[in-house]
């Protein structure tokens, strides 16, 4: 992994072992990461660093991101979430409250590249990391925009525009907390917006009728079935069969709005409401806002199947969080340290699904996680793991990331039956993978005359 220092090659050096440490062990607690004590010496020294920055450590990763996404057709999930140190023990210092507004916390407001064919995840694009400041801050509505934390929205899908414009094309999805007039009146116009909507917000015209009574006012167009996304480990999801509904709209400017933005907006909306939920589930009501087409039963299908794909962005906090890395357990003793910790985390996270994403195939390539030159190399290490049967032996194409992904798994311990390998194994077989990788390639420098 390259570029996560800048100015100092032994700082950059450090980090990308630090990183590969990281997806490696599945912890971000710096004991663990490091092994011995010179490894947990150089980690610190990495994170104390004056040539490196969390916006460093991300750039390194979307500038990965960028070229995985070049001419495909993406969508940039875009989410905020809260770590929250309560119960905890001492918090790194130099934290704010968090949500609750007592307890000391901080918030990663990560942007995710995903495919919108394959449904795969390409890569971090940006993230915002912060913390509160210990005074309260004057009441909302007499603040702009650029001084509210909601303006991560509007920076967030500045970043997609500018880290994806090689994309053949961008929707910046978000759920209902970016359901704010300057987030579509300011747009980057080449990328398009899908959003949630939150606020039954009042249309052009004296006695127009509200955005959701029209939009239930209109005929439902079809019905589809939606596959709604697990919640973690052991529940597998369901089917939700939707009715779907569209309209397009001239949304006026709410009295908060600010008066640089227009006086009306010009939107589609999408209805997708379940038909017959299970007993005990709550029924899928989505009502969606966005600058996409939305006229007939195929763009307005098309609109939810994107929407769904903001449920990869979960994924991403849970592998970051609780059901994987912990960052809430890291034990970084200042804020600085603390959030180039949680951005080498949430890259590692997104590798460890992108390693889980291509067990069952596809045509991504090896380089969306591996350098191409490094191919070779992973190659001879990929035959020592095949065995006798074909089903031991690799069915992925050479240099492809599936390929790729079935080495890996192989090194942590996947036997090519029973259940597919899932993150952990990803995360055990990278160590193995890795370790084994430096050690071929320097055997082949010290031969080389």
């Amino acid at each position: 992994m390259d570029g996560l220092a800048v100015g100092d090659i032994r700082a950059a050096a450090r980090g990308a072992w630090l990183f590969e440490q990281i997806v490696a062990t599945g912890s971000l607690v710096l004991r663990r990461v490091g092994r011995t004590r010179a490894g947990e010496v150089a980690a610190h020294r990495y994170l104390a660093s004056a040539h490196v920055t969390p916006q460093i450590i991300v750039s390194a990763f979307s500038a990965r991101t960028a070229e995985a996404c070049a001419g495909r057709r993406i969508v940039a999930a875009q989410d905020t979430t809260e770590i929250n140190f309560s119960g905890r023990g001492r918090p790194a210092k130099g934290l704010g409250p968090a949500g609750d507004g007592v307890s000391a916390g901080f918030f990663i407001h990560p942007v995710l590249a995903v495919d919108a064919g394959s449904e795969a995840v390409l890569g971090l694009a940006d993230a915002q990391i912060w913390t509160r400041g210990p005074e309260r801050a004057p009441w909302r509505n007499r603040r702009p925009l650029a001084e509210k934390e909601s303006g991560r929205w509007l920076k967030g899908a500045e970043a997609a525009a500018e880290v994806l414009k090689a994309a053949r094309e961008v929707v910046v999805v978000s759920d209902q907390e970016s359901d704010i007039y300057a987030h579509f009146a300011r747009r980057p116009p080449s990328v398009h917006l899908l959003v949630r909507a939150r606020h039954d917000r009042a249309l052009e015209g004296e006695g127009a009728a509200g955005l959701f009574a029209t939009l239930a006012a209109q005929p439902v167009l079809g019905t589809r079935a939606v596959r709604m996304a697990s919640r973690g480990p052991g529940d597998a999801g369901r089917l939700a069969t939707v009715a779907l509904r569209s309209v397009r709209v001239r949304v006026a400017r709410p009295a908060s709005g600010e008066p640089c933005d227009p006086t009306v907006l010009d939107l589609g909306l999408v209805e997708s409401r379940e038909l017959d939920p299970p007993p005990g589930v709550q029924p899928l009501h989505w009502r969606l806002a966005t600058t996409l087409p939305v006229d007939g039963e195929a763009a307005a299908a098309e609109v939810v199947d994107l929407y769904r794909l903001r449920w990869r962005i979960e994924e991403v906090f849970r592998t970051l969080k609780r059901d994987g890395l912990r960052l809430e357990d890291s034990q970084a003793q200042d804020v600085e340290r603390l959030f180039r910790i949680a951005a080498l985390g949430l890259g590692a996270a997104v590798r460890i699904l992108q390693l889980v994403d291509a067990r069952d195939g596809g045509s991504r390539p090896m380089s969306d996680v591996l350098d191409a030159d490094l191919l070779e190399p992973a190659a001879a290490l990929g035959r020592s793991r095949q065995g006798a049967t074909e089903r031991q032996k690799n069915p992925h194409p050479q240099g492809s990331l599936a390929w790729l992904a079935w080495i890996v798994a192989r090194y942590g311990g996947w036997n090519c039956y029973g259940k597919p390998p899932g993150p952990k194994t990803m995360a055990i077989g990278w160590q193995a993978f890795a370790a084994n990788l430096s050690g071929y390639l320097l055997a082949i420098t010290e031969a080389d005359p």
